[in-house]
């Protein structure tokens, strides 16, 4: 199998890659329902190269990364290596090498294969992707690097896997913020997309809230009453520095504007908590809401230049959009009395909010048209805090129903809910990143 060279990253991990031969035609994509109708997909363990000094540990943490990552996205079902009719160690990693019907007949749809090196602290990485219908390999990768990229490597693959699903890269270069008071104070914690590697962000001995990325994931800006009051920092995430909005009254909910260092922000100093626009120092740059009423929660859409908030112009709080622009405002939400914290998806087509309803909180989606309402929780607890994976397939919100508020994942079409961490305390206001992080 001929193998080119694509790129060498600057964290030490090069990537050896080729296309698939029928690149460009018709039938190169797989025809996906996802999370309705999941692709049957095996993983066994990677095949470890003779005579090397390669850890079996390591390979075999490998595999089951790779397969635990594939899982999570919702788009697959993973077989049971029980029912492998396959030895990685006597059998090929090559499509010349593999039987494809001992595969078929166990009902896979798509199959990964490994072959694992590891001399000292480098690893070599061989992973292919085969369609079994087809009885053909559709994707190749090898990488080289040191043992602490491993994870790398494989959510790197995984990305190639989904993207010639799809068409999008995926979620596994993303991490996500949330709030936690599992040291006895609200404190902010970041975490990959997987909920692995978990840090904490804030040591205030106070309440934290409401973290927000930057495009770029350099920045975080978050709520704080570290001062005896609600203001807004904004903090680099390279060198820790930080900078407060905190002028008088409140200064609550940040988020940024898409791929600028600027953001949206509720301030009250000037009477009604009203959003405007800021740089990202701090500094005021316009008012962007101003008619009677609570205006809060500003959520950007993709391409900047329409803004969903909450408002209680028209009595109870309610989603609007603003054209920034235009500066005209449309009402989103009819339906249900209490509709807050407004997320808009990757695409732009749809927002997620929380909306009670018969004294419960649930997470909804509609159209950014406002058509197309859907309810995707129910029945288990407060749901709340919507967040969209970088790609759109994924929503993060934290929920009480096992008790304490924890933090859960689901599908875009409420499918596939799941726990995403286990940490003491309590866990809120998850905030998906963009794919920024290398893993």
């Amino acid at each position: 199998m001929l193998f080119v060279v694509v790129a060498v990253l600057a964290f030490g991990l090069s990537v050896v890659s080729n296309a698939p031969a029928q690149s460009g035609s018709e039938d190169y994509y797989i025809t996906v329902s996802p999370f309705l109708q999941k692709i049957p997909l095996a993983v066994p363990h990677f095949k470890i190269a003779a005579g090397s000094e390669s850890d079996a540990e390591n390979a075999r943490a490998a595999a089951d990364l790779l397969a635990g990552s594939l899982e999570f996205t919702g788009y697959f079902k993973l077989l049971d290596r029980a029912a492998f009719l396959y030895n990685p160690q006597s059998s090929g990693v090559l499509a010349a090498e593999l039987n494809f019907q001992n595969w078929s007949v166990i009902g896979t749809e798509l199959l990964t294969t490994g072959y694992f090196e590891q001399t000292g602290d480098t690893v070599r990485l061989e992973l292919r992707l085969f369609d079994i219908v087809k009885a053909q390999r559709v994707l190749g990768k090898r990488y080289t690097g040191p043992v602490g990229n491993i994870r790398s490597m494989i959510h790197r693959f995984c990305s190639e896997v989904v993207f010639y699903l799809t068409g999008s890269k995926g979620f596994f270069q993303s991490k996500i913020a949330f709030v936690s008071n599992g040291s006895g104070s609200k404190e902010i914690y970041t975490c990959d997309f997987d909920g692995r590697n978990l840090a904490r962000l804030t040591y205030h001995e106070s309440i934290s809230l409401s973290p927000a990325w930057s495009s770029d994931g350099r920045w975080l800006a978050y709520t704080s009453y570290k001062a005896g009051k609600p203001d807004i920092y904004i903090r680099n995430l390279l060198s820790g520095e930080e900078t407060a909005v905190a002028r008088k009254g409140i200064n609550i909910t940040p988020d940024w504007v898409p791929g600028k260092f600027e953001l949206a922000a509720t301030l009250s100093y000037s009477g009604d908590q009203e959003i405007y626009l800021l740089t990202g120092k701090g500094k005021v740059i316009k008012k962007l809401t101003g008619k009677l009423g609570i205006d809060l929660s500003p959520a950007w859409s993709p391409d900047g230049t329409k803004l969903a908030f909450v408002s209680s112009r028209s009595g109870n709080p309610q989603i609007y959009i603003l054209d920034v622009g235009s500066g005209n405002v449309q009402r989103l939400t009819y339906e249900g009395g209490y509709n807050t914290q407004p997320s808009w998806s990757p695409r732009g087509d749809k927002i997620a909010y929380s909306s009670r309803t018969d004294g419960r909180f649930n997470i909804f989606v509609i159209g950014a048209d406002g058509q197309n309402m859907m309810q995707l929780t129910a029945e288990a607890g407060d749901n709340e805090s919507p967040s969209w994976s970088p790609d759109g397939s994924l929503i993060a919100f934290h929920s009480t129903r096992e008790g304490p508020s924890r933090l859960y994942v689901m599908t875009a079409l409420g499918t596939d809910q799941r726990r995403l961490l286990r940490l003491n305390g309590e866990q809120t206001n998850p905030k998906w990143s963009s794919n920024t992080f290398n893993n």
